[in-house]
């Protein structure tokens, strides 16, 4: 059998090439970035009544705001009644969510019954009004 020497001089001139390695991260953060859903928030904090059948809804959702006042809010800013449909609409075009209406605990009626029915105006399929659980 023929033992093999290993050239030093060849040894020391291999390297690792990183570079391909780097290219896949980046494109892996470039692939999560792209397909996180990020959820806008009503933007004002409302106190929810309380109910035993309340269940937990999907967080990638349309969520309006009504507060004990009466004034409307999306996404931190009041868009009164009125807005309602036109931010729906919009949300649904791109794709269909559910839309949940945090109303606070001292809020009127009726102006909750006028964003549910601006919401199913919009074309929303699914509108829930978020509970606490007891």
């Amino acid at each position: 059998m023929k033992r093999v020497q290993w050239d030093t001089e060849l040894a020391k001139g291999v390297d690792i090439n990183m570079s391909p390695l780097i290219d896949c991260v980046f494109l892996l953060l470039i692939f999560f970035i792209v397909t996180t859903v990020f959820v806008e928030e009503a933007g004002v904090e409302v106190q929810k009544p309380q109910a035993t059948s309340a269940v937990d809804l999907d967080r990638n959702s349309i969520q309006i705001a009504v507060t004990a006042d009466g004034r409307v809010v999306y996404g931190g800013r009041e868009i009164g009644v009125g807005g309602v449909r036109g931010v729906v609409a919009r949300h649904l075009r791109e794709r269909e969510v559910p839309v949940i209406i945090l109303a606070d605990a001292d809020a009127r009626t009726a102006p909750v019954v006028d964003v549910i029915d601006e919401c199913r105006l919009a074309g929303a399929r699914q509108v829930s009004i978020a509970a606490t659980r007891d």
